[in-house]
């Protein structure tokens, strides 16, 4: 599974790899751990979490992370800073899948995603969300939700984009209150 690649052919998506760890800690900035991690990634905690999403690929976990990759080696991104990993592009970010969670009801999918500050602005997780999309259809699921804060305008622009619908605000577990937004994954490519 550690082969998968989908592609719009502007972005790639493939499962996250441990070599996609120094990429991931230079990308990460104050936006990325306010709305997705909580918390400054350490070099060890990324490391952890990468094996963790390889282990989880390799035996069909409930986590499936892939990296966005864009632009061709020997590119420049928007900051010049020349991409220089892979074939398919530089890490721009990543786009997480969750088969299970507590919040979910069976058949959904959670779908999480972050941009690195130079890759924000250009559609690229608007991409993302639909190539994950297509992927988690394929894959059984029936329904993707996007939880987004209500103070993250930029990640709800981007669940909208991709064709989710509000469908309300809710707690979780851990008090904190998400705006949720759902696709019926029924008209994705099930192939």
């Amino acid at each position: 599974m550690r082969e998968l690649e989908l592609s719009d052919g502007v972005i790639t998506l493939s499962p996250l790899r441990p070599e996609d760890a120094a990429a991931h800690l230079a990308g990460e900035d104050e936006a990325l751990v306010r709305w997705l991690s909580g918390s400054p990634s350490t070099p060890e905690g990324v490391a952890a979490y990468f094996r963790h999403c390889g282990e989880q690929w390799e035996t069909t976990g409930q986590l499936r992370a892939f990296g966005i990759r864009a632009g061709a080696a020997g590119e420049e991104d928007v900051e010049g800073v020349e991409a220089v990993e892979g074939e398919n592009g530089v890490l721009a970010g990543t786009v997480d899948l969750r088969f299970e969670h507590s919040d979910l009801a069976p058949g959904q999918v959670n779908v999480a995603y972050g941009l690195y500050p130079s890759w924000r602005g250009r559609g690229l997780a608007t991409r993302a969300v639909l190539l994950a999309s297509g992927y988690a259809a394929r894959v059984g699921a029936r329904e993707a939700v996007i939880r987004v804060e209500p103070e993250n305008a930029a990640s709800a622009a981007v669940a909208r984009r991709a064709g989710f619908r509000p469908a309300g605000r809710m707690r979780d577990a851990h008090g904190t209150v998400h705006d949720w937004y759902l696709r019926g994954l029924d008209l994705f490519d099930r192939k």
